[in-house]
């Protein structure tokens, strides 16, 4: 027998033991605890909630509600009901329980009903209260409702867990100039005295987390989506942007639609169509049935739209349509799978967008996309799994990252490889029709699958999903002569002495001057010979992973670099463009000016778009994080003349944009700073690159960390900036780029107010001005402020802020004083959340390295 049974037994014993325990309510405490969860699945069904919400224009006017909450309950002795609302008190207006009014009680964020009050089978609860604002994104002019994980309690009393799936009908009384959008049908309007009341049919079945709705100022577009009319709310302002994009827009969603009904054999899975695209979006998108949100600047492009900006577009939107089957359709038991939908999203998004291009394409954005994503966190000493353990939701919003999002598809398409991609897509749709509209863990899909395969997949999910960490690959070759003798390969794990195997596959290429010889490596041992290479003739270089599928360091030839023009292909060079940067990083064969100087000289050659972008990512990245200083300063000539040449080479306007980021990014000296300031002032881009509103802004950014006196360039470029929203989100981060440290000081101290943090899009931007590298002996004092509101920031932000705002922080220090300062603070917090300890170990990788790094 396979060892996926003993998965099975281990929950066999594990539920037993678990409802031995649960003849009594756990405990009240904050959040909503593993065992409350349980305890309620087992207890409540057939959930329906219907709130009416009276939404003032005024934000800071208190929203007013009124729920009626129905629900089957298996009535257990004399326990009482608790009912999720993280909210003050004094916001539960009133309660009654089938018919009959109670003393509302609010202890540590629930509303505890007493067991005298319910009784088996159908029970009715009525609310009246003020709404609390943490999860309704109020906005001038316009608020949507992001509930993801579980910031729906902290708007109404709910059973907020992905494993009680409702029905809602929502009722919506707002001014009459807006216009609203939720996750069932509008049914009915009605105007009166200046306030519009819209009605909506009730919901298809949902967790909390995806029950959504947006309402605001927002203008209205309809076209059809399978023969159905369907909408979009938008409050942009650019009508040659509007122009180019919307069309875009419905047909990326179209194909997406076709593609996911296809592959799984399921229809659309629920009763209608809608999207809203939202200003400074904290996410890329929010995948809500009926109402997705998007982030408004990913959506709406203008002509001169990079391949880069087109593919985040139309990842983005295959994205949250994928999640509409997996997570919507289809939602994890608990959130310590929540990874499961962002892999499926992901892994079915690249699929969706590469049926309609080339392989090679495809697996270009695969590699470009999700590598130094995952390679940013597994490489650090706070990695974490892919599967992690979570006991209580009020955790689960730090549990989002790069190992979600990136490493488990490249996972995923081992797993496809390793098992066969017919027979996977047999086993991922059998998943999906079982569990249609309920609830289902990866063990669930990985029993399914183990039925159409003989690999053993529970030792390669260990290594997988359950623990951190990627490999390193090494070589040995013994020549005979001219001949390749013996070809071994050789993993083990980049940290730790537990050995561990990552059965994966890759491709070695060796490179002649003449020719290339490819080899598949089922990669399934500690040590490995690979006989396909004996009596090969000895080459000029060997590139391991040159398809760019393998996960872990590779060890890379010197000679790559000296050799580099015989390497033709894309792909084959986006791999050693990766493997050259992961090798400097961990010191292993090649120097940090060496790869800088390399990757400069591939600027004028290098004509492959997502490679420009890559590696112009690598050279900022060396420049502000890896020189000392004095070298920095010494290097920043050189390295201007070589991006304004390479402007000048690359002709397809793209990459002229590109290299012209690239110049931006890293300029130091007076002539280029006059330059970048007379295309500013004139609004005149260097001929053939092209640049919009947006781009203009950024270049007023950058001029003023140059600017030792930078007042009046900003404000002359607030007057230049025309959309509202891009207004008040450049009034952020223009006090945090000022040259006045008083300004900086008052907007960093303003943070520690959750009010002045509420657009966090906007505030992790500024805070990538406030500790930008050129800033950071004035900056540096902010840091101990910093980690001491951690948890403050993980408690009342979004579920990205976290990690947004230690990056944004930490990421491009290389002081030691910036080091100990972390260091400390985990010295002094021993039993610090592990998560967010974590996140910290992840936000000053790159410091930690640096200190290696960075020759004095």
């Amino acid at each position: 027998m396979k060892k996926v049974r003993l998965l099975a037994l281990f929950l066999v014993v594990f539920n037993t033991g678990y409802h031995a325990q649960m003849k009594s309510l756990p405990k009240v405490e904050s959040g909503v605890s593993y065992e409350l969860a349980q305890f309620r699945k087992s207890t409540l069904s057939e959930i329906k909630y219907e709130l009416s919400l009276k939404i003032p224009e005024s934000k800071s006017e208190r929203i007013s509600g009124t729920e009626v909450l129905r629900f089957q309950y298996k009535k257990q002795n004399e326990s009482p009901l608790l009912i999720d609302f993280k909210e003050d008190p004094s916001s539960l207006l009133s309660v009654s329980v089938n018919g009959q009014v109670i003393k509302p009680v609010l202890e540590n964020e629930h509303v505890v009903i007493d067991a005298q009050y319910l009784k088996s089978g159908s029970n009715q609860i009525n609310f009246n209260f003020l709404a609390g604002n943490g999860a309704l994104n109020r906005r001038d002019g316009y608020l949507y409702a992001l509930f993801v994980p579980d910031r729906a309690r902290t708007m109404f009393p709910c059973f907020d867990q992905p494993n009680l799936k409702a029905h809602y009908s929502l009722t919506l009384i707002i001014p009459e100039k807006w216009s609203a959008i939720s996750n069932g049908k509008l049914n009915d309007t009605t105007v009166e005295q200046g306030q519009k009341t819209l009605k909506f049919n009730q919901s298809d079945l949902l967790p909390t987390y995806l029950f959504s709705f947006a309402a605001g100022d927002f203008k209205n577009h309809t076209e059809k989506i399978s023969q159905q009319d369907s909408r979009i709310l938008y409050r942009e302002t650019d009508s040659a942007k509007i122009k180019n994009s919307m069309d875009s827009i419905f047909t990326l969603y179209r194909n997406s639609l076709a593609y996911y009904e296809k592959w799984t054999g399921i229809k659309h899975p629920f009763q209608k169509h809608g999207m809203a695209a939202i200003p400074d979006f904290q996410f890329g998108g929010m995948e809500h049935p009926g109402t997705i949100l998007f982030q408004n600047s990913t959506l709406f492009l203008d002509k001169n739209a990079t391949q880069n900006q087109l593919n985040n577009r139309s990842n983005l939107i295959a994205h949250e349509v994928a999640h509409l089957w997996f997570g919507d359709l289809v939602t994890m038991d608990w959130f310590n799978d929540v990874w499961m939908k962002e892999v499926f999203a992901n892994f079915m998004a690249d699929k969706s967008t590469g049926a309609s291009s080339d392989k090679s394409t495809y697996d270009l954005k695969f590699l470009t996309t999700h590598f130094p994503a995952a390679y940013s966190v597994d490489r650090t000493l706070g990695a974490n799994p892919i599967r992690q353990i979570l006991d209580n939701l009020q955790n689960a919003g730090m549990m989002y990252g790069p190992i979600i999002y990136n490493k488990a598809p490249i996972m995923m398409r081992q797993l496809e490889l390793l098992i066969g991609e017919e027979d996977f897509q047999k086993g991922v749709s059998e998943y999906l029709t079982k569990y249609a509209y309920n609830n289902a863990s990866w063990p669930d899909l990985i029993a399914i699958l183990d039925k159409h395969t003989s690999k053993d997949l529970q030792s390669w999910n260990k290594v997988w999903v359950n623990d951190p960490g990627r490999p390193t690959i090494d070589y040995n070759v013994k020549y005979k002569g001219n001949k390749i003798e013996r070809f071994t390969i050789v993993q083990k794990p980049e940290y730790g002495k537990e050995q561990k195997l990552w059965p994966q596959e890759f491709e070695i290429s060796l490179f002649y001057a003449d020719k290339i010889e490819k080899v598949n490596v089922k990669l399934d041992g500690k040590q490995q010979d690979i006989s396909e290479l004996i009596g090969k003739a000895k080459p000029l270089f060997i590139l391991q992973n040159s398809s760019g599928i393998g996960y872990g360091v590779f060890k890379t030839d010197k000679m790559v670099v000296s050799n580099f023009s015989l390497i033709k292909d894309p792909i084959n060079r986006a791999s050693a463009y990766i493997s050259l940067y992961e090798n400097m990083l961990n010191s292993s064969g090649v120097d940090t000016q060496e790869v800088l100087s390399f990757f400069a000289e591939q600027l004028p050659k290098e004509t492959t778009e997502l490679n420009l972008r890559l590696i112009t990512g690598y050279i900022s990245s060396i420049y502000w994080n890896f020189l000392p200083e004095n070298t920095r300063l010494k290097e920043s000539g050189n390295l201007e003349d070589r991006l304004w040449k390479a402007l000048q080479v690359q002709t397809a306007k793209n990459n002229k944009k590109i290299v012209f980021d690239g110049y931006q990014n890293i300029f130091q000296s007076q002539q280029a700073y006059d330059n970048l300031y007379t295309i500013w002032k004139s609004q005149t881009p260097p001929q053939g690159v092209s640049l919009n509103d947006e781009d203009f802004t950024n270049l007023a950014l950058a001029l003023s960390l140059r600017n030792s006196n930078n007042n009046e360039l900003l404000q002359e470029q607030l007057t230049k900036i025309k959309n509202p929203d891009r207004v008040n989100r450049f009034k952020i981060i223009m006090q945090a780029a000022s040259s006045d440290r008083k300004v900086r000081d008052d907007f960093f101290n303003g943070l520690m107010q959750k009010q002045n943090r509420t657009n966090e899009s906007a505030v992790g931007s500024a805070l990538g001005y406030l500790h930008h590298p050129l800033r950071q002996q004035t900056s540096i004092h902010y840091l101990p402020k910093s980690l001491e509101i951690l948890q403050e920031i993980q408690k009342t932000g979004d579920i990205f802020f976290p990690d947004n705002w230690l990056r944004s922080t930490f990421s491009s220090y290389q002081d030691p004083k910036a080091l100990e300062v972390a260091n400390q603070f985990l010295l002094k917090n021993p039993d610090y959340n592990a998560i967010l300890k974590n996140k910290i170990l992840q936000a000053t990788d790159n410091l930690r390295r640096a200190q290696e790094l960075v020759k004095k």
